[in-house]
């Protein structure tokens, strides 16, 4: 996807391309050529719509999943698939193939470990880059750079190996906070890779990736929004439709440019004092909300905190250290949810007659039903149904509870197959998922964060009862972004300091964020109190898993 935006934040135009992408079991993979190809009609599409000339466009940022990258000396594709099809060249964020080898990698217990929640998950670079050696010697050995995808496409944009502090950090184990001394413009405009941990790779059987000084793995590396080469290389150019020489900045992982995109979209009455905003900032966290959710907060000093991601020094905002929670099944959660009820089918065919959202219908049910069994608001239609939402696991060291094995539970099942009894179900996952987000918060704030203010951008945002849920669950404001494509606003932030509008990522965020809605938690008492006894009996939820999978485990030894 692309978007064009003004010099004031706003979006002119965006178009979308779709992508190719191969799943068989745990195997996800997907092609950079295939991506490149629909970046570009995407780029072309998104100008025409704006009604924009490609010379008039002053900088490009990107922004891409977490996913691993594989090409030779020339460039060309090297598969990192058994299928042998050398199109097939990325090993996706969301593949978990590489289990085994996280786990060989957290039973070392590297230093390094304690900068991502006190272990590597199978979603990270290195177990992967581990299970194509021991996998695929031909594809190892013939690889000149491993890159994320999101690096890959600046690189191929520019011509210029310069990796990001983002995806090095959050998702290399590369120690960011080795740059700590390199703030100046002079220092950082040339970055020698020196936080890589040698003795890390070469205890987990990849020292061959040193060689070089870490030629194949990133041998410079700068802060995000950096400008990128000389800029788009002719021929990259030329597909875009764009100029060439036009500034290209450092990459972010997509939901890190999310949060770039909304970090800073605060209500004008409610902005700062200005000796107050370096402080400020560390109020906030930012829920990048989809088909799972990611949690970001930063903080001027460096909070360990157990289970989850971090700190990682100037992963998403230059010189803050970034926390990273997440729960991996949200939007996914309540889709499944939804699609594997019997009464699914006939409320998908009402919402398509009436044009509207499945969620907008459920949500119109919801309020409906609330009067007429005259409840006191809309939660307390839930009071005998509880569900703990861990049905994709509770994401590998990013929220609190860290266990991949935990499992999903809704609690107060009967046999009413009823739209209405769908609607309700509905609500419980929603409201879980909001209690998975409180955990998080509270768990941050237990351990040095001092978050009050939350703000949401992404798919599930758009869900009005979802995000007042959450206002009402965590006890504090949401703040939605004015523009809704936050992810596409923080790419093309990174643009604009390329080229030099603003002089820093943090000028950009304050002049390009712009708030929209604000939600407000409910002023009644009930709410408050119904909520946090839903909230115990979620948390007794797991304990109980864990008691009965005890149990279990001593019947079968």
């Amino acid at each position: 996807m692309s978007g064009l935006f003004d010099e004031k934040g706003k979006l002119l135009g965006s178009a979308s391309s779709p992508i190719q992408i191969w799943k068989e079991g745990d195997c996800i993979e997907q092609s950079s050529t295939d991506i490149w190809h629909a970046i570009c009609s995407a780029v072309k599409s998104a100008c025409t719509l704006a009604n924009i000339e490609g010379e008039e466009v002053k900088g490009i940022g990107f922004a891409a999943t977490c996913s691993l990258v594989a090409v030779d000396a020339d460039g060309s594709p090297v598969t990192v698939s058994h299928s042998g099809d050398s199109r097939r060249n990325i090993i996706v964020w969301m593949d978990h193939r590489a289990a085994k080898q996280a786990e060989k990698i957290n039973s070392r217990n590297s230093p390094v470990l304690q900068y991502c929640g006190g272990s590597v998950s199978p979603e990270m670079q290195p177990p992967k880059l581990l299970w194509v050696k021991e996998n695929l010697q031909e594809s190892w050995a013939m690889v000149f750079r491993w890159m994320d995808l999101s690096d890959w496409l600046s690189y191929r944009a520019t011509g210029d190996d310069t990796r990001s502090l983002c995806t090095t950090v959050c998702k290399w184990t590369y120690l960011g906070h080795a740059h700590m001394q390199q703030m100046n413009e002079k220092d950082s405009r040339d970055m020698e890779a020196c936080g890589w941990d040698d003795d890390f790779w070469e205890e987990i059987g990849l020292g061959d990736l040193i060689e070089g000084h870490h030629a194949k793995i990133g041998r410079s590396v700068a802060f995000p929004g950096h400008a990128l080469g000389s800029g788009l290389t002719p021929s990259a150019a030329k597909e875009l439709g764009l100029l060439a020489g036009t500034p290209v900045g450092t990459s972010l992982i997509d939901a890190h440019a999310g949060g770039v995109g909304v970090m800073e979209s605060l209500p004008e009455t409610n902005s700062e004092p200005e000796e107050n905003d370096n402080e400020a900032i560390c109020h906030r966290m930012v829920l990048v909300c989809g088909t799972s959710t990611c949690h970001m907060a930063v903080s001027r000093d460096k909070l360990f905190i157990p289970g989850v991601w971090g700190p990682f020094w100037s992963a998403m905002i230059p010189e803050y250290w970034l926390t990273e929670g997440g729960q991996s099944a949200t939007g996914a959660l309540l889709d499944y949810i939804i699609e594997n009820h019997v009464a699914s089918p006939r409320l998908a065919n009402r919402a398509a007659s009436q044009k509207i959202s499945l969620f907008l219908l459920l949500n119109n049910m919801l309020e409906s039903l609330m009067r007429e069994m005259q409840c006191p608001f809309i939660a307390a239609l839930t009071e005998d149904i509880h569900v703990l939402p861990d049905y994709h696991g509770n994401r590998w060291h990013r929220s609190p509870i860290a266990d991949p094995k935990a499992k999903g539970v809704v609690f107060g099942l009967t046999l009413d197959t009823s739209e209405k009894q769908l609607a309700r179900i509905y609500l419980a996952t929603m409201q879980a998922i909001a209690y998975g987000t409180r955990h998080i918060v509270e768990h941050c704030n237990a351990n040095g964060h001092k978050i009050d203010t939350l703000l949401a951008c992404g798919g599930l945002s758009k869900n009005a009862l979802f995000i007042q849920e959450h206002a009402d669950i965590i006890g504090c404001p949401i703040i939605l972004p004015r523009e809704s494509e936050s992810v596409l606003l923080g790419a093309a932030i990174l643009g604009a300091v390329a080229a030099k509008k603003y002089t820093c990522l943090s000028e950009a965020m304050k002049a390009l964020n712009a708030a929209g809605q604000v939600i407000h938690p409910s002023k009644d008492p009930r709410v408050k109190k119904y909520h946090d006894a839903k909230y115990r009996i979620f948390r007794e939820l797991y304990e109980q898993q864990l008691s009965q999978r005890s149990i279990m485990a001593q019947a079968l030894a």
